[in-house]
């Protein structure tokens, strides 16, 4: 992995604000090539400039990696293929509920408490708070996806007449 890609990466697994020290050192970088890619990165709208105080810190942007997510989502799979994968979440969310007799992952995490549950059981539980809550997520990017479909096609499309156009 070459220098930036390893800033890159690091960048990518920000879960809060880190300075250009923190990221170098991460990335067993160079302060000056760290801070040459962040300010790449910010230009290219993958990462935002915070100012704390006198220091300045670093968070991907949060919106435009949604939108890539959503864009992704929907280049690589057909309108069948997530209402498909929408169905399963729900299918196996409903499992779930029916098999511990709740109706969200917080009430599954409550029991979770109750000191009559072995070791693996308790393992069990956590698993499914984890998958459910990712199954939640999963949920919203599909649903977000499913009502851009039709827009993002367009634009697709949009673009293709117009470099036919082009090439005319």
């Amino acid at each position: 992995m070459s220098t930036r890609d390893r800033i890159r990466a690091v960048t990518e697994t920000l879960r809060e604000p880190r300075s250009v020290n923190w990221i170098s050192e991460q990335a067993d970088a160079a302060w000056s090539t760290t801070n040459e890619e962040l300010q790449d990165l910010v230009d290219q709208g993958q990462l935002r400039r915070v100012e704390a105080g006198e220091t300045t810190r670093y968070q991907p942007d949060y919106t435009s990696l949604l939108f890539e997510e959503i864009r992704t989502l929907i280049e690589e799979n057909t309108r069948e293929e997530l209402r498909n994968e929408l169905s399963a979440i729900t299918e196996e969310i409903e499992e779930w509920q029916a098999t511990y007799d709740i109706e969200t992952w917080e009430e599954l995490e409550q029991s979770l408490a109750d000191g009559d549950l072995a070791s693996a059981e308790l393992r069990e539980r956590r698993d499914v708070i984890t998958r459910w809550e990712e199954n939640l997520e999963d949920r919203r990017l599909i649903k977000h996806g499913l009502a851009l479909y039709s827009d993002v096609e367009a634009a697709r499309e949009q673009m293709v007449d117009v470099a036919d156009r082009a090439i005319r």
